[in-house]
């Protein structure tokens, strides 16, 4: 197919301006395999693991496919070590871990660590042809470091100031990051709660304010919604939720279920600070319906998430954290690279119904 732009393509060595959301817990080997051998970018997110573990995930990547893909990690600042959730708060999700058969409330810990020293030295090991980060980027040493060993770099951001920051950094392609965005909101300038501007209004303001390719995201299901972002003045794509119901996402039948059934349920999405301390969309359910109205009481990011990440495990969907954008209705069963091609054929006819 012939794209409107194609600087996006001729950066990453793709056939389709397409990327795999690389959403922590829930893309596998697998599924990153398979967006990048149909054509698009596969992305996987790698922030909870160890060096070690990094590793064999990228080998077992490349075992699969020797095409590009990105890995992604978090960039946050290190919280303070005596950070805990206010009383209200440890008091309402005491009361869902003993509902749930969890037992005692732990004290809130830092369970996602930041890039460091470990990682950093299994990214210079193994080089993948492309790096991301969210929440911004890590100190300019780290940033040099990944460059010089050839990996293109990404990253995420929610204002233009974001974008023009990046850009200032060395990042090859940003990521404009709507709100209606699934998972976590990329903010790292200004007020966390911050990059509220929706997909449609961000997009056209970064590619104007630089001068490097932008990715949008957030809320993008479907090829109307790739065409849209092509006019809007984008070079590519990336999307999450519409990848969550492939069967090779990680992600359990009940979440599977729940994605598959949101458009004739007319379930919502929510975002809420109270699941992880910084702002998320997920499924609306009674867990983060209870926590939204608490959350000035979380615990500073991520170690809120030690004292909700439990009740996903206990098999309640109305407990369970499950990410997802506010397209998650529009959701669609099928293989990843079915789903790709499918995409593309979407974009095609759409782009077609504009000419």
């Amino acid at each position: 197919m012939k794209w409107p732009r194609n600087d996006l393509c001729d950066l990453f060595g793709i056939e389709h301006p397409i990327l795999l959301a690389p959403m922590s817990g829930a893309t596998t080997p697998a599924l990153v395999a398979a967006a990048s051998n149909a054509g698009g970018l596969g992305g996987h997110g790698c922030t909870t693991f160890s060096g070690d573990a990094f590793g064999e995930q990228v080998a077992s990547i490349r075992a699969a496919s020797n095409r590009p893909f990105h890995v992604n990690f978090f960039a946050h600042n290190n919280p303070p070590e005596d950070g805990e959730a206010g009383p209200a708060m440890r008091t309402l999700l005491q009361g869902l871990w003993t509902e749930a058969g969890l037992g005692a409330l732990p004290a809130a810990k830092a369970s996602w660590p930041t890039f460091g020293e470990e990682l950093l030295s299994a990214v210079l090991e193994t080089r993948p042809a492309v790096v991301s980060f969210h929440f911004g980027l890590p100190e300019a040493a780290v940033v040099a470091a990944v460059k010089d060993a050839g990996c293109i770099l990404l990253c995420s951001a929610t204002t233009v100031a974001e974008a023009i920051a990046l850009e200032a950094a060395g990042v090859d392609a940003v990521i404009a990051q709507g709100p209606e965005a699934g998972g976590h909101r990329g903010t790292f300038l200004g007020d966390v709660m911050g990059g509220t501007v929706s997909t449609m209004v961000l997009v056209p303001q970064i590619a104007q304010a630089v001068n490097i390719p932008v990715i949008a995201a957030g809320g993008i299901m479907d090829g109307r919604g790739i065409a849209a972002a092509f006019a809007l003045g984008a070079s590519g794509v990336q999307l999450g939720t519409a990848f969550l119901s492939c069967p090779e996402a990680s992600v359990s039948e009940p979440y599977r279920a729940a994605l598959l059934t949101a458009g004739e349920r007319d379930t919502r999405t929510l975002v809420t600070k109270g699941v992880s301390g910084r702002p998320a969309r997920g499924l609306s359910n009674r867990l983060l319906t209870s926590v939204q109205g608490l959350e000035d009481e979380a615990a500073p990011f991520p170690m809120q998430n030690a004292l909700t990440r439990q009740l996903s495990g206990v098999g309640n969907p109305d407990l369970a954290v499950m990410w997802a954008g506010a397209g998650a209705g529009a959701s669609r069963a099928m293989p990843a690279a079915e789903l790709m091609a499918t995409l593309v054929d979407e974009t095609r006819d759409a782009l077609a119904g504009l000419a």
